[in-house]
C-alpha cells in the first residue's frame, strides 16, 4: 500500500521531535560537565526519573500542562520548542535533500546547531564536545556523501575558524579585552567543514546582520545593556541554517545585486 504523501513527512517531524528530547537533556547536562546518557531523563526540580509516557515529545508537555507530574514544577517551555525546531528543521532537510546519506549528516548537523544555540545564549560558552567531533564528522561526510567534497570542506573549516581567530586577536588587542571566544571560532571552523568555503562567507554576513539587529533591539527595548554581552554562536548558528537550505540562492542574489 501506497504511504500518503503526508506520512513520510510527519514521521520524520516526529522523529526529529523524539530526537529534539534527547538535545534538551544534552542543552542541560553538557554544560554542567554532565553524562548525557545516565542517569535516564529526570525532572530538574525533584530529580525524579520521567516515566516513558510522560517523555513523549510535545504531547506529553501539553497534557501535563507544561508541568512535572510529580512536583508539579513549571517545565520550561523550550523543551516543547527544541522538538518542535527540530522536528521542522528534519522535514526541511528531507524536502531539500531527499531521503539521501547527506540529508542524513545534515540531519546531524542541524541538531548540533541547536544544542550550541541554546547553550550559548545561556552559558556564553560552546562546548568543544560539539564543536570538535563536529569537525571531525564534517570532513569525514564531506570525504564521503557530500557534494562539495573534502578541499573544499578543509578550506571552509581553516578559512572559518582563521577568520574569527583573526577577529579575536585583533579585537583584544585594540580592546585590551576578549571581544570574541575561540568557541565562535571552532564553531565557525565546524560550520565550513560540513558546508564549504562559501557558506562560510553566508554564515559571517547573516551571523554578523542578524546578531547587531537583534542587539540594538535588546538595547533599544532594555532587556540588554551596552556592557552585557551577547553570544555569537546562536547568530552564527542561524547564519549555517540559511546556508544550507539557501547558501547558492543568497550568493546568486548577492552577485545580482553588485552586477
Amino acid at each position: 500500500m501506497l504511504l500518503h504523501q503526508w506520512d513520510v513527512p510527519v514521521l520524520i517531524g516526529f522523529v526529529g521531535a523524539l530526537i529534539g528530547s534527547f538535545l534538551n537533556v544534552c542543552i542541560h547536562r553538557l554544560p554542567r560537565g554532565e553524562s548525557v546518557v545516565r542517569p535516564r531523563s529526570r525532572c530538574p526540580a525533584c530529580f525524579l526519573p520521567i516515566r516513558a509516557l510522560d517523555n513523549v515529545p510535545v504531547l506529553s508537555f501539553l497534557w501535563l500542562g507544561g508541568r512535572c507530574r510529580r512536583c508539579r514544577a513549571a517545565i520550561s517551555y523550550r523543551y516543547p520548542a527544541v522538538e518542535i525546531l527540530n522536528g521542522i528543521g528534519y522535514v526541511l532537510i528531507w524536502h531539500r535533500f531527499g531521503a539521501t546519506p547527506a540529508a542524513a549528516v545534515y540531519a546531524v548537523f542541524f541538531s548540533a546547531l541547536l544544542v550550541v544555540t541554546f547553550i550559548d545564549w545561556d552559558h556564553q560558552i560552546i562546548p568543544n564536545r560539539i564543536t570538535l567531533p563536529g569537525i571531525v564528522i564534517g570532513l569525514i561526510s564531506a570525504a564521503t556523501v557530500l557534494a562539495g567534497g573534502f578541499a573544499d570542506a578543509v578550506l571552509g573549516a581553516v578559512l572559518g575558524g582563521g577568520l574569527l581567530y583573526a577577529v579575536a586577536v585583533i579585537s583584544e588587542w585594540f580592546l585590551k579585552k576578549e571581544g570574541m571566544g575561540l568557541g565562535d571560532v571552532k564553531l565557525l571552523a565546524m560550520i565550513g567543514a560540513f558546508l564549504g568555503w562559501r557558506a562560510v562567507l553566508v554564515t559571517i554576513f547573516i551571523g554578523a546582520l542578524t546578531g547587531s539587529l537583534i542587539g540594538l533591539a535588546l538595547m533599544a527595548l532594555r532587556v540588554r545593556r551596552r556592557e552585557d554581552p551577547i553570544p555569537f554562536g546562536p547568530f552564527l548558528a542561524l547564519g549555517a541554517v540559511a546556508a544550507l537550505f539557501a547558501g547558492p540562492e543568497l550568493i546568486a542574489w548577492y552577485l545580482r545585486l553588485g552586477a
